[in-house]
């Protein structure tokens, strides 16, 4: 298993893959202008965005037909009425105990959200929809990701990968001597702390599975 936290020549050697990507960040960025100055899930138009950047993450979630039900529009404006407030406004580096048990259970709702007919909204896109929301303070993950550092995709094991990506986070800090340094040091200037760990993680374990 992979506990030792990265240090930032290996974060920079990631990088390096990460931005031979073609448009890498296209999808990301766009986001951001479109639900700027923030995200109200209470608001349709913020819910279809949310599902468009998923299904262009890979997620692959149906849109309905016109008349059909819309589970994930139903599911995901439900969620957010409960959920929104337990969600961290920090950072990755910042996250106190509490906030890692609440975003666990918010995890473990939200993947058990029905999606589409059928189908809940899983693992997978739950993390990266957290992420979205919470792109400073959340690390999200992939199946491969999960199941290699934790064997699991519940709750249990996202709180796991929470507590792992805070201690690997503050290491980081530590060597660059400043949060807001990292960025530029291993060459993703503007991305957050946790979305650079998930890119170490995708590259040194998705692209190698």
């Amino acid at each position: 298993m992979l506990t030792d936290a990265p240090d930032l020549a290996g974060l920079r050697e990631a990088a390096v893959v990460f931005n031979g990507f073609a448009g890498v960040d296209v999808s990301w960025e766009r986001l951001l202008v479109d639900i700027a100055p923030g995200w109200n899930l209470g608001k349709a138009a913020h819910r279809l965005l949310l599902l468009r950047w998923l299904n262009s993450w890979g997620c692959r979630i149906r849109y309905p037909r016109p008349g059909e039900p819309a589970p994930f529009d139903a599911g995901i404006k439900a969620w957010w009425r409960t959920w929104r407030s337990a969600l961290p406004s920090g950072s990755l580096v910042d996250l106190s105990d509490r906030d890692i048990d609440q975003v666990a259970d918010a995890y473990a709702a939200l993947s058990a959200m029905p999606a589409a007919a059928g189908r809940q909204l899983g693992p997978t896109a739950a993390a990266k929809a957290l992420f979205a929301l919470r792109p400073d303070a959340i690390m999200p993950w992939d199946a491969t990701i999960a199941t290699r550092l934790h064997g699991a995709r519940d709750g249990a094991a996202f709180h796991r990968h929470l507590t792992l990506g805070r201690a690997w986070a503050r290491s980081v800090v530590a060597e660059a001597g400043a949060a807001d340094a990292v960025a530029d040091l291993v060459g993703r200037p503007g991305m957050s702390l946790a979305k650079i760990l998930d890119e170490y993680l995708y590259v040194t374990i998705t692209m190698t599975a």
